[in-house]
């Protein structure tokens, strides 16, 4: 089976729970104005849209691979550019600004390489800001390996999990020599929803997607079915019925 593009309509299912850590990581943004803003790993223009909010007269470009993801951040922001960049590799011009990466450098494992890079690019006063989730040891992320590792699909999917993020302490580390400002910190969002099957859908947009792609579509539901389970069991209901899931993530902020 091959990897599918990335579902615009299964991410913003839950824009509102997605769209917080975004706005919690531009609230740190230490520019007033700015000129030139990139938006990299765009999606579907959500935190784009952000961004134009708070800085209204600024020339805003949002960059991703996903081509879907592109056409629904058209659609949405049809007044700003949107481009197709391969944040493996990317960085900035000089005159570029902000740096802007919600929930996008965790899929690229030489990110701790590649940030630097970013960030050295930009001139004295620009700002990099990166939000990435922190979350492979919650029950969400350990259950997905636990069924990938007993079905028929092992050996397939012994690859799929993304690696977990390296310490704060790794970042300071990196960063530290290319930044008059550095702030780290970690946020653990409690997202309420309705039960096991909306976690199960919650991560199927992002996490469990690259569990989900190898395998056939028979596969997909039998493996959807098993993990929907293990989460059920690991998230019990509250007293109103609902699920609490616990979601940590890792904020960056670095000026130049």
């Amino acid at each position: 089976m091959t990897a599918t593009d990335w579902s615009p309509s299964t991410y913003l299912k839950f824009e509102d729970e997605r769209t917080r850590a975004a706005r919690d990581l531009l609230a740190r943004v230490p520019l007033p104005t700015a000129r030139k803003i990139i938006d990299v790993g765009c999606g579907p223009g959500n935190s784009t849209e952000l961004l134009a909010q708070r800085y209204p007269r600024t020339d805003i470009l949002g960059i991703d691979s996903s081509p879907a993801m592109l056409a629904d951040a058209r659609k949405r922001l049809p007044s700003l550019r949107f481009e197709a960049a391969d944040a493996n590799a990317w960085v900035p011009e000089a005159d570029i600004e902000l740096v802007f990466a919600n929930a996008t450098y965790q899929w690229i494992p030489d990110h701790l390489t590649q940030l630097p890079k970013v960030l050295k690019a930009l001139r004295p006063g620009a700002a990099l800001a990166v939000q990435m989730p922190d979350n492979l040891a919650e029950p969400t992320h350990a259950l997905m390996k636990a069924v990938a590792e007993t079905g028929a699909w092992a050996e397939r999917l012994a690859g799929a999990a993304r690696n977990p993020l390296p310490p704060a302490s790794a970042y300071y580390q990196a960063l530290q020599p290319f930044a008059a400002e550095l702030d780290i910190w970690r946020t653990t969002y409690n997202h309420v929803l309705a039960d096991a099957e909306a976690i199960v859908e919650f991560v199927s947009g992002t996490g469990l997607r690259p569990f989900l792609d190898p395998l056939t579509e028979a596969e997909r539901a039998e493996f959807r079915a098993l993990y929907t389970a293990a989460i059920a069991a690991a998230y019990p209901p509250m007293t109103d019925g609902r699920v609490l899931l616990a979601f940590p993530r890792l904020f960056i902020v670095a000026q130049r």
